[in-house]
């Protein structure tokens, strides 16, 4: 079973594509935590497609709704049950799904593990839908963090070659949504638009690179050898379907660089110990070590085309023409931009309350 995440905040997500609901259970959230409703809807709207930024023409609601574990605008320290209704579904393009395998998608691998018994209607388990109920659980989390003084940012660093230009150190949440594909340098996010857009119109996909920072993260959260920040983090981004990749700091680029050039040389500023640099990306043998945590996740275009590709009939063996039809995403990078901010949340809340830095909320 691999639903849950974490040990001491442990998050279970359920729910299918085209199923009832998609949600989320919290369990370790403190009691006395303040959480309006209104503080988890405005995450989740941040997930919504955007047309102009190649989003899908899927159109849900996804009014959260809670079941459990809070009351009155508090948490009560029982788990924490979320959902969402899904309610704009269209699930008769999927018939031939289990038979004609979508390329780049995980419909066989589904079919493998699970056989003629998986939901595949729209991808089912496998679908980024999901994920809205890790931006609920991040809710929690970041709102928990929050407390501690943690914020994290997330912002798109590149859409197929198109680059940002060095963000702005006063990098804000609020300077990031001004544009649809949620880029801090806006020549660069036309530029993005135009692309994707681009690629809509010839029933393409493009991929992109996502770029997570965590601010005023003591040091010492990690729990090594196994349990070690960057591999927790990183277990988390993967879970977010289309991640293909994970670096910290200079990531790859370490590799051609030579120790004097990597590593990070400590200074004292304001009595705090700090470091010049941060090609570490703010964790050290697995452990936070002070400095922003720096996280990029490269996404790979959206799997689900409408572009006639070549798969094969799992019956009867032949070759076949496919072409997507359905309702999907020409880039998903701009929604897994709250999505990656979500995941990174939940992560750190649950090694702040594994390091004891963050427990029972007194009011």
């Amino acid at each position: 079973m691999g639903n849950s995440l974490g040990t001491r905040f442990v998050v279970t997500s359920f729910g299918e594509s085209h199923g009832r609901c998609v949600g989320v259970v919290v369990d370790g959230c403190p009691a006395g935590l303040t959480i309006g409703l209104d503080e988890i809807q405005s995450e989740v709207d941040r997930r919504k497609p955007q047309s102009n930024a190649g989003g899908t023409g899927r159109r849900e609601e996804d009014k959260v709704e809670v079941l459990s574990g809070i009351l009155n605008g508090t948490s009560t320290g029982a788990p924490i049950c979320m959902l969402a209704w899904n309610k704009d579904t269209d699930s008769s393009v999927y018939g031939e799904v289990n038979q004609t395998p979508r390329p780049g998608h995980a419909d066989y691998t589904a079919f493998l593990k699970y056989g003629k018994y998986n939901d595949f209607r729209g991808g089912g388990r496998f679908s980024g839908r999901i994920t809205a109920g890790f931006v609920m659980a991040g809710a929690i989390a970041r709102k928990l963090l929050s407390l501690h003084g943690i914020e994290i940012i997330a912002h798109t660093l590149q859409i197929g070659e198109i680059k940002a230009g060095p963000h702005p150190a006063d990098i804000t949440r609020k300077n990031i949504d001004r544009n649809a594909v949620r880029c801090a340098d806006p020549a660069a996010a036309k530029k993005m638009i135009k692309l994707i857009q681009a690629v809509q119109e010839e029933a393409d996909s493009i991929g992109g690179v996502v770029e997570v920072m965590a601010l005023n993260v003591p040091g010492g959260l990690g729990e090594p050898v196994f349990d070690t920040l960057e591999g927790e983090l990183s277990k988390a981004f993967f879970a977010i379907p289309a991640a293909r990749g994970v670096e910290f700091g200079t990531g790859f680029g370490a590799a051609a660089m030579r120790g004097s050039q990597h590593n990070d040389l400590f200074s004292v500023r304001n009595k705090k110990l700090v470091t010049l640099t941060n090609h570490a990306g703010g964790i050290s043998g697995g452990l936070s070590n002070g400095m922003p945590i720096v996280v990029r996740v490269a996404f790979k275009p959206t799997a689900s085309i409408g572009k006639s590709q070549k798969t094969v009939n799992i019956k009867t063996g032949k070759r076949v023409d496919l072409s997507v039809k359905g309702r999907h995403d020409s880039c998903i990078v701009p929604r897994a931009v709250p999505v990656a901010e979500a995941v990174m949340a939940v992560v750190l809340c649950d090694f702040a309350l594994r390091a004891g830095i963050t427990g029972r909320i007194i009011s």
